[in-house]
């Protein structure tokens, strides 16, 4: 089983930063935090909307239908948004090392052979940090369409909204896997990856689906 990244201690910091300071870091020309960390945000933000729709929802009697279904769907939006927070610091646990990489010395063949095992193992982790965002979202995305359907319809466009930030976050996190995947010496290991990406990418459809939907209900 491959390591599953972010601690509790990170996501709690994490929890603490403002977002003023993230944006002011994410500014800079520090290696971190960077685009891991934007579309993990992104991501994060797409899921609070969808809970803020479905805390909207919940208790009227117009959509009492769709209650047991939706405390369901609460649930795991709240586990996917604190997943998300988990990430965006887990891309930076796996980033900086791979920035640091990139510097080492490669004048005598015991140098190169170190560089490149250094650099694989480092692209391995970058990429995956991603794609495990990737296929948070992807996993996701069903419902998303099916809050569009059934939501309380005052804040039917925050589920646009948040479907998205939920493209943007796949969409981002694709691009990040692929700029690892393509320094990648291990045949194997890249086709993995980006067989993965291409299947995860799939449910961009649902949620473009689901924008769709709230167009029409507006």
């Amino acid at each position: 089983m491959e390591k599953q990244y972010g601690s509790t201690e990170m996501q709690e910091r994490l929890g603490e930063e403002k977002i003023k300071d993230f944006l002011e870091a994410l500014s800079s020309k520090s290696p971190v935090p960077g685009g891991g960390g934007a579309v993990a945000l992104s991501a994060a933000l797409g899921f609070s909307l969808a809970l803020m729709v479905g805390n909207l929802t919940l208790g009227k009697k117009k959509y009492a239908d769709y209650e047991e279904c939706l405390q369901g769907r609460m649930k795991e939006w709240e586990e996917a948004k604190q997943s998300a927070l988990r990430f965006a610091k887990a891309d930076e646990e796996v980033f900086y090392p791979l920035s640091q990489a990139y510097s080492l010395p490669k004048e005598t063949e015991e140098e190169k052979k170190h560089y490149e095992e250094q650099m694989e193992e480092c692209l391995k982790k970058a990429s995956l940090v991603p794609l495990h965002l990737l296929q948070l979202c992807a996993g996701k995305a069903d419902s998303f369409l099916e809050l569009a359907k059934n939501g309380s319809r005052i804040a039917i466009s925050d589920v646009g909204v948040g479907a998205s930030f939920l493209i943007t976050a796949m969409r981002g996190a694709a691009l990040n896997v692929r700029i690892n995947t393509n320094l990648m010496k291990n045949a194997e290991t890249k086709k993995k990856r980006e067989d993965a990406v291409e299947e995860a990418l799939q449910k961009l459809k649902v949620l473009e689906e689901a924008i769709q939907t709230v167009e029409k209900a507006i």
